[in-house]
């Protein structure tokens, strides 16, 4: 099992940049897949950027491509997401996730660990 801790989220305006970390102990190793959700008020949760923990080759929703980078240390045991020119849209709180398979996955119900999530919120 993976523990997952996020902190980072706070207000900012639109246009500028937050960085979320998550902060992982337990199976931090091998076939680990960390992502990252977000969910809006009266909306799904969603994908937003995941990578393996033995990879350097993230993946992305297609709605944050070049503006949400996704990235993690190893040796701290963080994934981090960059997240530059936010717009209003991305207010949302922002959950990462882990699981323990060999492929990668979007979709929230295949990940079985969670962290309690930040909010963001983006003013116009």
């Amino acid at each position: 099992q993976v523990q997952l801790v996020e902190s980072g989220g706070g207000l900012v305006q639109a246009g500028g940049s937050l960085r979320l970390s998550c902060a992982a102990s337990g199976r931090t190793f091998g076939a680990v897949y960390t992502a990252w959700f977000r969910q809006a008020s009266g909306k799904e949760r969603e994908f937003v950027a995941g990578i393996y923990w033995s990879s350097s080759i993230p993946d992305y929703a297609d709605s944050v491509k070049g503006r949400l980078t996704t990235s993690r240390d190893n040796a701290k045991g963080t994934m981090y997401l960059q997240m530059n020119n936010l717009k209003p849209e991305d207010r949302a709180v922002y959950y990462c996730a882990a699981r323990i398979a060999p492929f990668s996955s979007s979709r929230s119900a295949d990940f079985a660990s969670w962290g309690q999530g930040t909010q963001v919120t983006v003013s116009s």
